[in-house]
């Protein structure tokens, strides 16, 4: 495995955007800030921005540095394969897409239980092995969104896998699964890359009496750094990617870990107390992947409306967000949802969305 990977990655999931689309001059921006900083790790995915995201880092980024100061990973959707040439095709389009010849990295995109048997029957480990074989993938894993014991049960009945990619961040760790998941991939000696530190932004905006609990200890660090800070602390930790949106973000985080200082365990006491403090508010666990939407037969966007009813949770006032949520048409609002459940399947953070919208509904209207 390579060692030369820094402990920040450069994640393409959230790019900035202007009128719609990404925003290529900021993006290269700070793709030339993350480069010069010595950090060099790529991480992108065949769906994201809506299928744009590896054009615009071949834009950004491959066909303006030189292809040895850079790593690149991106991701096979395997809900949109159903045999091998699906997959075979899609590598190729990938290929094209980022303007490279190889990829340093190549992942199965948000592997779990449920689609162990479509990557079996299609021939997708199979698949990976021979990438690697003809110089296509340096390494290959997959990205996982599911219970430990799936991730247990994949890694070994798929030793071959090089890394696994884990939603890793002090919340889901200290009252979720996740740092059962990093037990499991460590155990089997895995070299993980963290995704979702920060968890969709959640970490880095806290109401005051939770943020103050963190100033009291550094009243200069931003609320984003203790999250990146406590992953990029964590033994067996390859990189940690960031979905960098803007270039205050990249500056930020090029702040912590370009003289990267670990957590103490007083530390890292403090964060459980934050962990405690969040978990009393009752929010939806979103992380605004957007995942869901493309799903949702009635053009709700979800993300957004959860994200309204998270204020109301986390500020104990409505009246703003109720008067946003007034200018949502009906025909999008929560209320309109048929409880079809397309949605999730698609959502990594398996929420039960249908039930979670009625909340919204009766809170919002």
């Amino acid at each position: 495995m390579d060692k030369n990977i820094g402990r920040l990655g450069f994640g393409a999931m959230r790019l900035p955007e202007k009128g719609g689309q990404v925003d290529l001059p900021q993006t290269s921006k700070m793709v030339d800030m993350y480069l010069e900083q010595g950090f060099n790790y790529f991480d992108t995915a065949y769906v994201y921005h809506g299928g744009k995201s590896e054009t615009v880092l071949r834009d950004a980024l491959v066909q303006r540095h030189p292809r040895d100061k850079f790593c690149l990973a991106t991701k096979l959707p395997i809900w949109q394969v159903k045999s091998l040439k699906d997959a075979e095709r899609i590598f190729e389009d990938q290929l094209k897409k980022c303007g490279v010849d190889y990829f340093d990295f190549y992942l199965l995109h948000a592997m779990g239980k449920s689609r162990e048997a479509t990557a079996v029957n299609a021939g997708l480990y199979e698949l990976c092995q021979r990438l690697k074989r003809e110089g296509k993938a340096r390494y290959t894993g997959f990205s996982f969104h599911d219970e430990p014991a799936a991730l247990a049960e994949l890694l070994d009945s798929h030793p071959e896998t090089d890394f696994v990619q884990l939603q890793i961040n002090y919340l889901d760790v200290f009252r979720g699964s996740s740092g059962k998941l990093y037990e499991i991939a460590t155990a089997r000696n895995k070299p993980i890359i963290v995704m979702e530190p920060v968890k969709g932004g959640t970490l880095a905006k806290l109401e005051a009496p939770i943020e103050k609990i963190l100033k009291s200890r550094d009243k200069d660090a931003s609320l984003a750094s203790w999250a990146i800070r406590y992953c990029c602390s964590l033994p067996g930790i390859l990189t940690t990617l960031s979905g960098m949106s803007n270039i205050a973000q990249v500056e930020d985080n090029l702040k912590t870990c370009t003289n990267f200082v670990p957590l103490t365990e007083d530390d890292i006491k403090a964060l459980e107390e934050v962990a405690d403090a969040i978990s009393k508010i009752g929010t939806i666990p979103c992380t605004d992947c957007k995942y869901c939407v493309d799903n949702c037969p009635k053009k709700i966007n979800i993300p957004s409306l959860f994200g309204l009813y998270n204020k109301v949770r986390e500020s104990g006032s409505i009246a703003q967000q109720a008067a946003d949520y007034q200018k949502v048409p009906k025909k999008n609002r929560a209320s309109a949802c048929i409880k079809c459940g397309a949605c999730e399947s698609h959502c990594p953070q398996k929420i039960k969305i249908p039930a979670e919208m009625e909340r919204v509904a009766a809170v919002l209207e």
